[in-house]
């Protein structure tokens, strides 16, 4: 089977990272995967090398022509020192930005190594503002599962410039929508998509955690931002006038002795059995709609949520996106 490309030229610059000396364009064809194993004559292996040193050295790998001092054939080499990528150094506010950035991001694809940036740099004696006086806490960033894929989502249209179509759920009826997304914008902990609502001919903001079900249409450059706009003022102004219509209650049914984390922050608390098993109605305050959307998944069967609609929506949601996740055998 032929070597590809790109392993043929990582094959070189191994080979001549390692070695002390210049190595010959003989040696190279004789034990380089790539020019080893290709049928060719010496004339067009001369010109595969050709192409292929002319090519690193556009991509900036600085290899270089020479001989051995005490003589022999001309040859190539690559110093390390000369290839290996100077040490980032940052700042009080970068570490901090790196940190914050860890602290939000929770999917496991990046959430080890974004952790591990935090230990290096902290290992480096850097000075790292801890994330939660930045606002950038578990608690005002924390996402579910089903957001994260929906905001990779929504960003995969926006880079292509596409617009996209979602089943957007409130007050536990969903709607079928078509928006033109301009950016992705989190405000007070909880991440919006903004754009142009094609149905409605206006300007719209969505929750992302009400979002499901987001797929891609039309061509790539379709959709482009207006340059005037700011995303930041539109969110914050959608976000002003969604709360005072947002609930700011939840009523629960919990198992007779169980789920005591959302047992302690009830302020109404009623005897009450649910489907013939013993438990209580409680009223517990909402002062953030994902965190408490994690507290009833964690506690499993031994809560129920019986008001508001949408909540409830929205854990149906959660326990199905970790289903196909199961079923994709990630979990």
């Amino acid at each position: 089977m032929a070597t590809s490309k790109n392993e043929r030229l990582l094959n070189l610059v191994i080979c001549l990272m390692s070695a002390r000396n210049y190595v010959t364009a003989e040696y190279l064809r004789k034990n380089v995967v790539g020019y080893s194993d290709a049928e060719q004559t010496k004339e067009s292996f001369k010109r595969m090398l050709e192409r292929d040193k002319s090519e690193l050295r556009s991509l900036g790998v600085p290899l270089e022509s020479g001989a051995d001092p005490l003589g022999g054939d001309e040859g190539y080499r690559i110093k390390p020192e000369n290839y290996a990528l100077t040490d980032i150094s940052l700042d009080a506010k970068e570490a901090a930005a790196v940190a914050a950035a860890a602290a939000v991001w929770h999917d496991p694809d990046v959430a080890v190594e974004s952790q591990t940036a935090v230990l290096k740099l902290r290992a480096a004696g850097i000075e790292v503002t801890p994330p939660e006086e930045l606002g950038f806490g578990p608690a005002a960033g924390g996402r579910t599962m089903g957001d994260e894929r929906v905001i990779r989502e929504l960003l995969a249209a926006i880079g292509d410039g596409r617009a996209v179509t979602f089943v957007h759920t409130t007050g536990g009826r969903p709607a079928q929508r078509v928006l033109e997304p301009w950016g992705v914008v989190s405000d007070s902990g909880r991440w919006y998509v903004t754009g142009h609502d094609r149905d409605r001919g206006e300007v719209r903001t969505f929750r992302v955690s009400r979002i499901s079900g987001v797929e891609a249409l039309g061509h790539a450059g379709e959709v482009v931002r207006p340059p005037d706009v700011d995303l930041r003022a539109l969110v914050a102004d959608a976000v002003s006038r969604g709360r005072q219509t947002e609930p700011t209650s939840a009523r629960l049914w919990l198992a007779d002795g169980r789920a005591h984390a959302l047992r302690r922050g009830a302020v109404e608390v009623v005897e009450a059995p649910f489907r013939g098993e013993l438990g209580q109605e409680v009223v517990v305050p909402v002062a953030e709609r994902s965190s408490l959307v994690r507290a009833v998944l964690a506690a499993g069967r031994d809560v129920v949520v019986l008001d508001p609609p949408d909540l409830r929506a929205a854990v149906i949601a959660e326990l199905e996106a970790l289903a196909d996740s199961a079923g994709e055998g990630t979990l």
